[in-house]
Protein backbone atom coordinates (compact mmCIF):
# COMPACT_ATOMS: atom_id res chain seq x y z
CA UNK A 1 0.00 0.00 0.00
CA UNK A 2 1.12 3.54 -0.68
CA UNK A 3 1.10 6.18 2.07
CA UNK A 4 -2.31 7.54 1.07
CA UNK A 5 -3.83 4.06 1.17
CA UNK A 6 -2.34 3.49 4.63
CA UNK A 7 -4.03 6.69 5.80
CA UNK A 8 -7.32 5.53 4.29
CA UNK A 9 -7.06 2.18 6.05
CA UNK A 10 -6.31 3.87 9.36
CA UNK A 11 -9.16 6.33 8.92
CA UNK A 12 -11.69 3.65 7.97
CA UNK A 13 -10.76 1.25 10.78
CA UNK A 14 -11.02 4.07 13.32
CA UNK A 15 -14.50 4.94 12.13
CA UNK A 16 -15.82 1.38 12.13
CA UNK A 17 -14.51 0.87 15.66
CA UNK A 18 -17.17 3.33 16.85
CA UNK A 19 -20.51 1.66 17.53
CA UNK A 20 -23.17 3.78 15.83
CA UNK A 21 -26.09 1.45 15.15
CA UNK A 22 -29.37 3.34 14.98
CA UNK A 23 -32.67 2.02 16.33
CA UNK A 24 -36.15 1.70 14.84
CA UNK A 25 -39.29 3.19 16.35
CA UNK A 26 -37.59 5.88 18.40
CA UNK A 27 -38.96 9.42 18.61
CA UNK A 28 -35.62 11.12 19.25
CA UNK A 29 -33.05 12.05 16.62
CA UNK A 30 -30.52 10.56 16.85
CA UNK A 31 -32.30 7.35 17.78
CA UNK A 32 -29.19 6.27 19.72
CA UNK A 33 -26.86 8.52 21.71
CA UNK A 34 -23.84 6.50 20.57
CA UNK A 35 -24.04 8.17 17.16
CA UNK A 36 -22.66 11.31 18.83
CA UNK A 37 -19.38 9.46 19.44
CA UNK A 38 -18.56 9.40 15.74
CA UNK A 39 -20.17 12.76 14.98
CA UNK A 40 -18.02 14.46 17.62
CA UNK A 41 -14.91 12.66 16.35
CA UNK A 42 -15.60 13.87 12.82
CA UNK A 43 -16.24 17.40 14.02
CA UNK A 44 -12.84 17.53 15.69
CA UNK A 45 -11.12 16.12 12.61
CA UNK A 46 -12.80 18.69 10.37
CA UNK A 47 -11.67 21.51 12.64
CA UNK A 48 -8.13 20.13 12.63
CA UNK A 49 -8.18 20.11 8.82
CA UNK A 50 -9.05 23.79 8.90
CA UNK A 51 -12.63 23.69 7.66
CA UNK A 52 -14.89 26.56 8.64
CA UNK A 53 -18.27 26.74 10.39
CA UNK A 54 -17.81 23.25 11.85
CA UNK A 55 -20.83 22.35 13.96
CA UNK A 56 -22.18 19.22 15.61
CA UNK A 57 -25.86 19.88 16.29
CA UNK A 58 -27.99 18.71 19.19
CA UNK A 59 -29.34 16.04 16.80
CA UNK A 60 -25.87 14.70 15.82
CA UNK A 61 -25.67 16.30 12.37
CA UNK A 62 -22.14 17.41 11.47
CA UNK A 63 -21.84 20.48 9.21
CA UNK A 64 -18.69 22.09 7.79
CA UNK A 65 -17.57 24.37 4.96
CA UNK A 66 -14.44 24.38 2.82
CA UNK A 67 -14.32 27.82 1.15
CA UNK A 68 -13.66 28.14 -2.57
CA UNK A 69 -10.15 28.93 -3.74
CA UNK A 70 -9.45 32.30 -5.37
CA UNK A 71 -11.23 32.69 -8.67
CA UNK A 72 -13.78 29.95 -7.95
CA UNK A 73 -16.11 31.86 -5.64
CA UNK A 74 -18.70 32.51 -8.35
CA UNK A 75 -19.25 28.81 -9.07
CA UNK A 76 -22.16 26.85 -7.64
CA UNK A 77 -21.72 25.36 -4.18
CA UNK A 78 -21.26 21.56 -4.02
CA UNK A 79 -22.39 19.41 -1.10
CA UNK A 80 -21.20 15.97 0.02
CA UNK A 81 -23.21 13.86 2.47
CA UNK A 82 -22.77 10.51 4.24
CA UNK A 83 -24.38 8.98 7.32
CA UNK A 84 -22.80 7.96 10.62
CA UNK A 85 -25.24 5.23 11.67
CA UNK A 86 -25.14 1.57 10.68
CA UNK A 87 -27.95 -0.85 9.90
CA UNK A 88 -30.25 -2.22 12.56
CA UNK A 89 -30.54 -5.76 11.13
CA UNK A 90 -27.17 -7.03 12.37
CA UNK A 91 -24.77 -6.15 15.16
CA UNK A 92 -22.47 -3.18 14.62
CA UNK A 93 -20.79 -3.42 18.01
CA UNK A 94 -17.17 -4.52 18.56
CA UNK A 95 -16.37 -4.79 14.86
CA UNK A 96 -13.28 -6.92 14.23
CA UNK A 97 -12.06 -6.15 10.70
CA UNK A 98 -9.83 -8.59 8.87
CA UNK A 99 -7.37 -7.14 6.34
CA UNK A 100 -6.63 -9.32 3.31
CA UNK A 101 -3.67 -7.72 1.55
CA UNK A 102 -3.23 -8.76 -2.07
CA UNK A 103 -6.52 -10.65 -1.94
CA UNK A 104 -6.25 -13.85 -3.98
CA UNK A 105 -9.80 -13.86 -5.38
CA UNK A 106 -10.85 -17.01 -3.52
CA UNK A 107 -13.69 -17.70 -1.07
CA UNK A 108 -12.98 -16.37 2.43
CA UNK A 109 -13.59 -18.08 5.77
CA UNK A 110 -14.89 -15.56 8.31
CA UNK A 111 -13.08 -16.97 11.31
CA UNK A 112 -15.29 -15.54 14.04
CA UNK A 113 -18.45 -17.25 12.82
CA UNK A 114 -17.29 -19.98 10.45
CA UNK A 115 -19.35 -18.47 7.64
CA UNK A 116 -17.98 -18.33 4.10
CA UNK A 117 -17.83 -15.20 1.98
CA UNK A 118 -18.08 -16.76 -1.47
CA UNK A 119 -17.49 -15.53 -4.98
CA UNK A 120 -20.66 -17.37 -6.03
CA UNK A 121 -22.83 -15.26 -3.74
CA UNK A 122 -20.78 -12.06 -4.19
CA UNK A 123 -19.45 -12.00 -7.74
CA UNK A 124 -17.88 -8.55 -7.21
CA UNK A 125 -15.11 -10.36 -5.32
CA UNK A 126 -13.80 -11.63 -8.64
CA UNK A 127 -12.99 -8.04 -9.62
CA UNK A 128 -11.11 -7.30 -6.38
CA UNK A 129 -8.23 -9.74 -6.77
CA UNK A 130 -4.88 -8.19 -5.86
CA UNK A 131 -6.43 -5.41 -3.79
CA UNK A 132 -6.44 -4.84 -0.04
CA UNK A 133 -9.80 -6.30 0.96
CA UNK A 134 -11.42 -5.60 4.33
CA UNK A 135 -14.02 -8.00 5.72
CA UNK A 136 -15.53 -8.74 9.11
CA UNK A 137 -14.83 -11.84 11.18
CA UNK A 138 -18.48 -12.83 10.57
CA UNK A 139 -19.84 -11.84 13.97
CA UNK A 140 -20.82 -8.26 13.06
CA UNK A 141 -21.37 -6.13 10.02
CA UNK A 142 -18.38 -4.07 8.89
CA UNK A 143 -19.92 -0.61 8.79
CA UNK A 144 -18.76 0.26 5.28
CA UNK A 145 -22.34 1.48 4.89
CA UNK A 146 -21.66 4.28 5.27
CA UNK A 147 -18.26 4.71 6.93
CA UNK A 148 -16.64 3.99 3.57
CA UNK A 149 -18.51 7.04 2.28
CA UNK A 150 -17.35 9.10 5.25
CA UNK A 151 -13.78 7.89 4.69
CA UNK A 152 -13.90 8.94 1.02
CA UNK A 153 -15.21 12.41 1.89
CA UNK A 154 -12.64 12.94 4.64
CA UNK A 155 -9.86 11.71 2.32
CA UNK A 156 -11.01 14.17 -0.36
CA UNK A 157 -10.93 17.00 2.19
CA UNK A 158 -7.52 15.91 3.45
CA UNK A 159 -6.18 16.09 -0.09
CA UNK A 160 -7.64 19.50 -0.89
CA UNK A 161 -6.58 21.12 2.39
CA UNK A 162 -3.04 19.81 1.91
CA UNK A 163 -2.88 20.98 -1.73
CA UNK A 164 -3.89 24.67 -1.59
CA UNK A 165 -2.62 25.12 -5.13
CA UNK A 166 -5.52 22.95 -6.38
CA UNK A 167 -8.50 25.08 -7.44
CA UNK A 168 -11.93 24.02 -6.21
CA UNK A 169 -15.36 25.48 -5.58
CA UNK A 170 -16.98 26.00 -2.21
CA UNK A 171 -17.87 22.72 -0.50
CA UNK A 172 -20.49 22.02 2.12
CA UNK A 173 -20.20 18.82 4.13
CA UNK A 174 -22.81 17.05 6.23
CA UNK A 175 -22.73 13.75 8.10
CA UNK A 176 -26.23 12.70 9.13
CA UNK A 177 -27.62 10.35 11.79
CA UNK A 178 -30.41 7.78 11.42
CA UNK A 179 -30.27 7.21 7.66
CA UNK A 180 -30.76 3.49 8.22
CA UNK A 181 -34.10 4.08 9.93
CA UNK A 182 -35.25 6.50 7.23
CA UNK A 183 -34.92 9.69 9.29
CA UNK A 184 -31.63 11.17 8.11
CA UNK A 185 -33.23 14.19 6.41
CA UNK A 186 -35.78 14.85 9.17
CA UNK A 187 -33.67 17.53 10.88
CA UNK A 188 -31.45 18.38 7.90
CA UNK A 189 -31.15 22.15 7.49
CA UNK A 190 -31.32 22.49 3.69
CA UNK A 191 -31.31 26.29 3.75
CA UNK A 192 -28.47 26.44 6.27
CA UNK A 193 -26.49 23.84 4.33
CA UNK A 194 -26.55 26.25 1.44
CA UNK A 195 -25.41 23.96 -1.36
CA UNK A 196 -26.84 24.29 -4.87
CA UNK A 197 -26.63 20.53 -5.37
CA UNK A 198 -25.11 17.64 -3.45
CA UNK A 199 -24.14 13.99 -3.58
CA UNK A 200 -24.79 11.32 -1.01
CA UNK A 201 -21.82 8.94 -0.98
CA UNK A 202 -23.68 5.79 -0.02
CA UNK A 203 -23.69 3.28 -2.91
CA UNK A 204 -21.57 0.28 -3.86
CA UNK A 205 -19.59 0.17 -7.15
CA UNK A 206 -17.03 3.00 -7.28
CA UNK A 207 -18.44 4.27 -10.56
CA UNK A 208 -22.07 4.21 -9.49
CA UNK A 209 -24.01 7.43 -10.16
CA UNK A 210 -27.56 6.63 -9.09
CA UNK A 211 -30.55 8.92 -9.40
CA UNK A 212 -33.45 6.48 -9.36
CA UNK A 213 -34.68 4.71 -6.24
CA UNK A 214 -37.73 2.84 -5.03
CA UNK A 215 -41.04 4.37 -4.12
CA UNK A 216 -41.57 2.99 -0.63
CA UNK A 217 -44.27 2.45 1.95
CA UNK A 218 -45.07 0.13 4.84
CA UNK A 219 -48.20 -1.95 5.45
CA UNK A 220 -49.08 -2.75 9.06
CA UNK A 221 -51.75 -5.43 9.28
CA UNK A 222 -53.56 -6.22 12.53
CA UNK A 223 -55.80 -9.29 12.80
CA UNK A 224 -58.29 -9.87 15.61
CA UNK A 225 -59.41 -13.48 15.90
CA UNK A 226 -61.92 -15.33 18.03
CA UNK A 227 -60.41 -17.78 20.47
CA UNK A 228 -62.16 -20.57 22.37
CA UNK A 229 -61.07 -23.98 23.63
CA UNK A 230 -60.03 -26.00 20.54
CA UNK A 231 -62.25 -28.86 21.66
CA UNK A 232 -65.30 -26.61 21.31
CA UNK A 233 -64.10 -24.50 18.36
CA UNK A 234 -66.43 -25.78 15.67
CA UNK A 235 -67.98 -22.80 13.80
CA UNK A 236 -66.72 -20.41 16.48
CA UNK A 237 -62.91 -20.10 16.39
CA UNK A 238 -61.29 -17.63 14.03
CA UNK A 239 -57.55 -18.30 14.34
CA UNK A 240 -55.73 -15.01 13.75
CA UNK A 241 -52.52 -16.84 12.85
CA UNK A 242 -54.27 -18.74 10.07
CA UNK A 243 -55.75 -15.51 8.71
CA UNK A 244 -52.26 -14.02 8.65
CA UNK A 245 -51.03 -17.01 6.63
CA UNK A 246 -53.97 -16.66 4.27
CA UNK A 247 -53.20 -12.98 3.67
CA UNK A 248 -49.58 -13.70 2.83
CA UNK A 249 -50.55 -16.62 0.59
CA UNK A 250 -52.91 -14.35 -1.38
CA UNK A 251 -50.14 -11.93 -2.39
CA UNK A 252 -48.69 -12.28 -5.93
CA UNK A 253 -46.35 -15.26 -6.07
CA UNK A 254 -42.67 -14.56 -6.56
CA UNK A 255 -42.94 -10.82 -5.96
CA UNK A 256 -40.58 -10.91 -2.99
CA UNK A 257 -36.99 -9.60 -2.64
CA UNK A 258 -35.42 -13.03 -3.16
CA UNK A 259 -37.08 -13.37 -6.59
CA UNK A 260 -36.75 -9.84 -7.99
CA UNK A 261 -34.04 -7.57 -9.36
CA UNK A 262 -33.48 -4.36 -11.32
CA UNK A 263 -36.69 -2.34 -11.53
CA UNK A 264 -38.89 -5.19 -10.32
CA UNK A 265 -40.87 -4.28 -7.23
CA UNK A 266 -41.86 -6.50 -4.31
CA UNK A 267 -43.83 -7.16 -1.15
CA UNK A 268 -41.50 -7.94 1.75
CA UNK A 269 -42.74 -9.50 4.98
CA UNK A 270 -40.39 -8.08 7.63
CA UNK A 271 -42.08 -9.15 10.86
CA UNK A 272 -44.88 -11.42 12.04
CA UNK A 273 -46.20 -12.33 15.45
CA UNK A 274 -49.34 -13.59 17.07
CA UNK A 275 -51.56 -16.26 18.54
CA UNK A 276 -55.12 -17.42 17.99
CA UNK A 277 -56.56 -14.18 19.34
CA UNK A 278 -54.36 -11.60 17.67
CA UNK A 279 -51.71 -11.55 14.93
CA UNK A 280 -49.64 -8.83 13.26
CA UNK A 281 -47.89 -8.64 9.90
CA UNK A 282 -45.49 -5.90 8.88
CA UNK A 283 -44.64 -5.49 5.20
CA UNK A 284 -42.65 -3.03 3.17
CA UNK A 285 -43.75 -2.39 -0.42
CA UNK A 286 -41.30 -1.20 -3.06
CA UNK A 287 -41.51 -0.29 -6.76
CA UNK A 288 -39.69 2.11 -9.09
CA UNK A 289 -42.75 2.74 -11.26
CA UNK A 290 -45.29 4.97 -9.52
CA UNK A 291 -48.39 3.38 -11.10
CA UNK A 292 -47.20 -0.10 -10.17
CA UNK A 293 -46.39 1.13 -6.67
CA UNK A 294 -49.90 2.50 -6.19
CA UNK A 295 -51.30 -0.79 -7.46
CA UNK A 296 -49.32 -2.71 -4.83
CA UNK A 297 -50.97 -0.63 -2.11
CA UNK A 298 -54.36 -1.40 -3.67
CA UNK A 299 -53.66 -5.14 -3.91
CA UNK A 300 -52.62 -5.63 -0.29
CA UNK A 301 -55.51 -3.46 0.96
CA UNK A 302 -58.07 -5.38 -1.10
CA UNK A 303 -56.69 -8.73 0.12
CA UNK A 304 -57.09 -7.61 3.72
CA UNK A 305 -60.63 -6.37 3.06
CA UNK A 306 -61.60 -9.60 1.31
CA UNK A 307 -60.28 -11.86 4.06
CA UNK A 308 -61.79 -9.61 6.72
CA UNK A 309 -65.18 -9.97 5.02
CA UNK A 310 -64.72 -13.74 4.83
CA UNK A 311 -64.47 -13.95 8.63
CA UNK A 312 -66.98 -11.36 9.90
CA UNK A 313 -66.60 -12.29 13.58
CA UNK A 314 -62.92 -11.38 13.34
CA UNK A 315 -61.34 -8.13 12.20
CA UNK A 316 -58.56 -7.25 9.75
CA UNK A 317 -57.11 -3.74 9.44
CA UNK A 318 -54.36 -2.55 7.09
CA UNK A 319 -52.52 0.74 7.63
CA UNK A 320 -50.42 2.02 4.70
CA UNK A 321 -47.72 4.60 5.47
CA UNK A 322 -45.65 6.21 2.71
CA UNK A 323 -41.89 6.33 3.36
CA UNK A 324 -40.15 7.97 0.39
CA UNK A 325 -40.53 8.52 -3.36
CA UNK A 326 -38.42 7.94 -6.47
CA UNK A 327 -36.04 10.89 -6.73
CA UNK A 328 -35.74 10.56 -10.52
CA UNK A 329 -38.74 12.90 -10.78
CA UNK A 330 -36.55 15.68 -9.35
CA UNK A 331 -33.13 14.69 -10.67
CA UNK A 332 -34.25 14.48 -14.29
CA UNK A 333 -34.63 18.27 -14.10
CA UNK A 334 -30.97 18.54 -12.95
CA UNK A 335 -29.10 16.11 -15.16
CA UNK A 336 -26.05 18.40 -15.20
CA UNK A 337 -25.42 17.23 -11.61
CA UNK A 338 -25.51 13.59 -12.75
CA UNK A 339 -23.39 14.27 -15.82
CA UNK A 340 -20.67 15.93 -13.73
CA UNK A 341 -20.37 12.81 -11.60
CA UNK A 342 -20.28 10.58 -14.67
CA UNK A 343 -17.57 12.79 -16.13
CA UNK A 344 -15.53 12.29 -12.95
CA UNK A 345 -15.90 8.51 -13.14
CA UNK A 346 -14.90 8.46 -16.81
CA UNK A 347 -11.90 10.71 -16.12
CA UNK A 348 -10.57 8.03 -13.79
CA UNK A 349 -10.88 5.40 -16.50
CA UNK A 350 -14.01 3.64 -15.30
CA UNK A 351 -17.43 3.08 -16.76
CA UNK A 352 -20.13 5.15 -15.03
CA UNK A 353 -23.19 3.10 -14.16
CA UNK A 354 -26.62 4.48 -13.27
CA UNK A 355 -28.56 1.48 -12.09
CA UNK A 356 -31.80 1.87 -10.13
CA UNK A 357 -31.22 1.82 -6.38
CA UNK A 358 -33.16 -1.05 -4.81
CA UNK A 359 -33.65 0.95 -1.63
CA UNK A 360 -33.58 4.56 -0.56
CA UNK A 361 -31.01 7.15 0.40
CA UNK A 362 -30.99 10.44 2.27
CA UNK A 363 -30.55 11.96 -1.18
CA UNK A 364 -34.01 10.83 -2.27
CA UNK A 365 -35.74 12.80 0.46
CA UNK A 366 -33.33 15.73 0.19
CA UNK A 367 -34.03 15.99 -3.53
CA UNK A 368 -37.72 16.49 -2.77
CA UNK A 369 -36.71 19.05 -0.12
CA UNK A 370 -35.08 21.21 -2.81
CA UNK A 371 -31.52 19.85 -2.84
CA UNK A 372 -30.83 17.77 -6.00
CA UNK A 373 -28.82 14.89 -4.62
CA UNK A 374 -27.77 11.81 -6.66
CA UNK A 375 -26.04 8.93 -4.92
CA UNK A 376 -22.42 7.89 -5.55
CA UNK A 377 -20.70 4.56 -4.93
CA UNK A 378 -18.45 3.88 -1.94
CA UNK A 379 -16.65 0.71 -3.12
CA UNK A 380 -18.46 -1.29 -0.43
CA UNK A 381 -20.54 -4.42 -1.01
CA UNK A 382 -22.70 -6.90 0.91
CA UNK A 383 -24.20 -4.24 3.16
CA UNK A 384 -26.31 -4.86 6.28
CA UNK A 385 -24.79 -8.17 7.31
CA UNK A 386 -21.69 -10.22 8.12
CA UNK A 387 -20.59 -10.44 4.46
CA UNK A 388 -19.97 -6.72 4.08
CA UNK A 389 -16.63 -5.90 2.44
CA UNK A 390 -14.70 -3.03 0.88
CA UNK A 391 -11.25 -2.37 -0.57
CA UNK A 392 -8.77 0.33 0.36
CA UNK A 393 -8.09 0.98 -3.31
CA UNK A 394 -11.81 1.37 -3.97
CA UNK A 395 -12.20 3.99 -1.26
CA UNK A 396 -9.17 5.79 -2.67
CA UNK A 397 -10.80 5.83 -6.11
CA UNK A 398 -14.04 7.24 -4.68
CA UNK A 399 -12.10 10.01 -2.97
CA UNK A 400 -10.52 10.91 -6.32
CA UNK A 401 -13.97 11.05 -7.92
CA UNK A 402 -15.02 13.49 -5.21
CA UNK A 403 -11.89 15.59 -5.76
CA UNK A 404 -12.72 15.86 -9.47
CA UNK A 405 -16.29 16.94 -8.68
CA UNK A 406 -15.01 19.50 -6.17
CA UNK A 407 -12.54 20.91 -8.69
CA UNK A 408 -15.13 21.17 -11.50
CA UNK A 409 -18.16 22.86 -9.91
CA UNK A 410 -21.11 23.75 -12.09
CA UNK A 411 -21.51 27.33 -13.28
Amino acid sequence: MNDNQKKILDRFTRYISVWTTSKDDMENIPSTERQFDLSNMLGKELEKMGLQDVKVTDHSYVYATLPATNGMQDKKITGFISHVDTATEFSGENVKPIIHENYDGADILLTGSGKMLTTKAFSDLLTLKGKTLITTDGTTLLGADDKAGITAIMTMLDYLTNHPEEEHGELRICFTPDEEVGRGPDMFDVDGFGADYAYTVDGDYEGDVAYENFNACSAEIEIEGVNVHPGEAKDIMVNACLLAMEINEALPKGEIPACTEGREGFYHLCEMSGNESHASLYYILRDHDNDSFENRKKVITEICNKIGAKYPTGKVTCKITDSYANMSIVIEEHMDVVNLAKEAVSYLGMEPVSKPVRGGTDGAQLSFMGLPCPNLGTAGYGFHGPFEHVTVEGMETVSKILVYIAEHPLN
